[in-house]
This record gives structure tokens, C-alpha cells and sequence, in this order.
């Protein structure tokens, strides 16, 4: 009875800290889309900015706080960088896709991610592939689709170059899901993952904005476009420290509780939260369709997360009677 009850604690435990990721990851489009609408800020000079700030800051508090953070192993090193580089992938795939196919397919194309994570997770780690997970993989994109505003046929003017990249956005989330699995497995604790990650993800960000190229009509390498444009600067900050720092931090976290696969399916209620959030703060209305594809979404999250508890709970009642 005890390893039921604790078990179970594990999973809510970790479902909360996945909600409270996914909260903060919500914010992130409300920053992401002031800073373009007021300033153009490029996409990926802006990914840049991000995670860079992310590393000094996190770096600065654990100097202050905890310094034992700041130490990480040496045969972990070229695990963390190889993180890192798929980090600055997703994140630069995820800006050329919003280019390429507008906010609301692109979303759609990323949260393709449940199912490379669910497949990914279990051929790589053994992570169950129920019926119930199929489910709410199927539900979540559903969902996703419908809250985004995909079904609009007009949102689907795609070229092959547009879906080949938002559909790899979604890939390399999921191998940063995994990724995230692996480094909790290996016992690195979280935030020093966290640091070093961002850290090294700012590195290879620097490099692609040296190279020559544009996304979206903007130049890549003009690393200071905001100038001397304070308040885009702190507000750039903010977009850091708050739902980057708060939702890749707490998401990480809950991968040590969670399988991959759940996690990321979870994750899959940010545009929901998005669009509550841009309703109460931007005065945008949410249309039926939308308000039904969120219920869809977290339909398929509740019942991923009861058929998980069953799940637990007819394993570990198996071995007691064993």
C-alpha cells in the first residue's frame, strides 16, 4: 500500500511541476509577439538574446546561492553540449518555421513532438505505448490544431521547404525531451542541466546569426538591433528570466518524475493557456472551435494522467501478490 501511495505522489508531483512549466511556457508568445510587433526584433537574433541571458542570470544566482550547481562532471561534458546544440536547433527550426508557415500552422507542426517523443520513448527507453497514450496523442494534436486556428484552409499556404521544418521543430522538441530523460537518468541535477544547456545553446546561436542569411524579410547577425531601445531590452530580460527560465527549469524537473512521452503530451495545453492568457491580458476573444479544441487537449491529458494511476496501481498490485 505504501509503494502505491508513493508512487503515486511521484506522478502528481510530477504532473504539477509539468503544469506549472506549461504555465510559464504559456507567457512566452505574449512577449515573443510585443517584441516583434513593437521592435521586429529578428527571430533568431532573439533566441540568441534569450538563452544567453538565461545562462548569465541562472550562472549569477547559483554563484551567489548555490555554487555546488555550477559544477557539473567531465565525462557529462560533451553530453551537455550535444544538448545544448539540439537545443539551439529546436530553437532556431522553430523561428524559421514561424517565417515559413505563420504562427498557427507552426504550432500545430511542433506539437507533432507527443508522437516522435511517445515512439522515441519507447523504442530508447522502454516507455510504455498504450492505447491510452495513442489517444491523447491524437487528441492533443487535435486539439492543437483547433485552439491554433489550423483548420483554416488559408493558414495551410505551405511550401515542402515550411513543412519539412516545422515538422523537424517538432522532432527536435521531442529529442529535447529525451535528451532531458537522459541527463535525469544519469543524475545531473536539473538546473546545472539547465545552465549548461542554454549556455552552450547561446553559443551555437552566435554562430548561426554570423552567417550570412535572412528569416522572415530580417537579416541574421545584427545581434544589437534593439539598441539603445531600454524598455525592448528589459522586457527581453523578463521574457528570459520568467517563462524561459520557469518553464524549461520546471519541465526538465519533471522529466525525473514523469516518462518523456507524458511530459511533452502535457505540455501540449500551452496554446490553451496561451490564448486564456492573451484573453484576459490582450482582450482576445477565444471562438467556440477554439474553447473546444481546449477541452479536447485537456481530455486527453486527464485521461493519460487516470490511465497512468491505473496503470501503476495494477503493476504494483501484481507484485504484491506475487
Amino acid at each position: 500500500m505504501t509503494q502505491t501511495t508513493d508512487s503515486h505522489s511521484t506522478q502528481t508531483r510530477g504532473y504539477l511541476i509539468c503544469l506549472t512549466a506549461t504555465a510559464f511556457w504559456s507567457t512566452t508568445a505574449i512577449f515573443i509577439g510585443y517584441l516583434n510587433t513593437n521592435y521586429g526584433l529578428p527571430p533568431v537574433v532573439l533566441a540568441f538574446w534569450r538563452d544567453l541571458m538565461v545562462a548569465v542570470a541562472l550562472a549569477g544566482v547559483f554563484a551567489i546561492f548555490w555554487p555546488i550547481r555550477l559544477r557539473v562532471a567531465r565525462r557529462h561534458i560533451s553530453f551537455l553540449v550535444l544538448y545544448g546544440i539540439l537545443l539551439s536547433i529546436f530553437n532556431a527550426l522553430w523561428a524559421a518555421s514561424v517565417a515559413f508557415n505563420g504562427a498557427a500552422v507552426a504550432t500545430v507542426l511542433a506539437y507533432s513532438s507527443p508522437g516522435f517523443t511517445a515512439i522515441l520513448g519507447w523504442r530508447l527507453f522502454g516507455e510504455s505505448l498504450g492505447r491510452w497514450k495513442v489517444l491523447a496523442v491524437v487528441l492533443s494534436l487535435t486539439g492543437t490544431v483547433l485552439v491554433s486556428g489550423a483548420y483554416n484552409q488559408d493558414a495551410w499556404r505551405l511550401n515542402p521547404l515550411g513543412v519539412i521544418t516545422g515538422l523537424s521543430s517538432g522532432l527536435a522538441f521531442a529529442g529535447y525531451s529525451l535528451m532531458g530523460k537522459a541527463a535525469s537518468q544519469r543524475g545531473i541535477d536539473p538546473w546545472t542541466t539547465l545552465l549548461y544547456t542554454f549556455g552552450f545553446a547561446a553559443l551555437f546561436l552566435l554562430a548561426y546569426n554570423l552567417l550570412p542569411g535572412w528569416i522572415a524579410g530580417k537579416p541574421l547577425g545584427d545581434l544589437f538591433w534593439l539598441g539603445d531601445a531600454w524598455a525592448g531590452w528589459a522586457i527581453l530580460f523578463v521574457l528570459a528570466v520568467v517563462p524561459t527560465i520557469g518553464g524549461f527549469g520546471l519541465y526538465t524537473v519533471s522529466l525525473g518524475y514523469l516518462p518523456a512521452s507524458v511530459a511533452n503530451l502535457i505540455a501540449t495545453l500551452e496554446p490553451v493557456m496561451t490564448a486564456a492568457l492573451a484573453y484576459i491580458f490582450l482582450g482576445e476573444r477565444m471562438t467556440v472551435v477554439q474553447l473546444f479544441g481546449g477541452l479536447v487537449i485537456v481530455t486527453g491529458v486527464v485521461l493519460l494522467r487516470i490511465s497512468e494511476g491505473r496503470s501503476t496501481s495494477s503493476v504494483q498490485a501484481a507484485g504484491v501478490a506475487d
